[in-house]
């Protein structure tokens, strides 16, 4: 299970995280298969720890460019967002970082996997594309993409996978942290698991 899910993570970064800046796809479906696609061409390169590390840099510029961190962080604190004031631009900032260390962490868990792309629903500046990633160990992995649109760029703000949403899953995790630890804490703990 342990590994399905770090299977997951991957997927999900490759999936859900960046989108060509030139991207010339209209609907919010086009733009992420052309993402996709893109993105699994740079995993194709990896072989080593060395083409891991070597992917980090080009990944992690697409993941902060067209990831929407701070509409995540937002919903992952949810009433409690206010309570940040002058610290909400650093809870992204090690939010961000936390995210993408966990997604950078699991780039090897690729192996050849193709996507399959479903159904997908638009509702003014808002859409849900369904995906399942198919082709490795066990049955396929259902992904659901939640994106808004931004300067005519579909941007992702939440993913559910297999049922789970990424950004609910965060917002648990937080809101338990919470019962027991400040905000500053909490900003702590993410910056040291994120190796900053």
């Amino acid at each position: 299970m342990l590994i399905r899910r770090g299977y997951c993570v991957t997927i999900l970064a490759v999936l859900l995280l960046a989108f060509s800046s030139n991207a010339k796809a209209d609907t919010a479906k086009e733009q992420l298969q052309a993402t996709i696609d893109r993105i699994i061409q740079v995993l194709h390169t990896i072989r080593s720890r060395e083409d891991i590390g070597k992917s980090r840099k080009p990944i992690s510029e697409i993941l902060v460019t067209r990831f929407d961190y701070t509409a995540m962080a937002k919903e992952t604190l949810a009433n409690r967002w206010v309570d940040l004031k002058d610290k909400q631009a650093e809870f992204i900032a090690v939010f961000t970082d936390y995210v993408e260390n966990s997604y950078m962490s699991t780039l090897g868990s690729y192996r050849g996997e193709k996507v399959v792309y479903d159904r997908d629903r638009v509702n003014g500046d808002f859409a849900e594309v369904d995906t399942r990633v198919v082709g490795g160990e066990g049955e396929p992995i259902k992904i659901g993409y939640k994106l808004h649109l931004n300067n005519k760029q579909w941007m992702v703000y939440d993913a559910v996978i297999d049922d789970v949403s990424v950004v609910g899953n965060y917002r648990s995790q937080f809101a338990r942290m919470l019962k027991t630890a400040s905000l500053d804490e909490l900003i702590q703990t993410l910056r040291a698991k994120s190796g900053r």
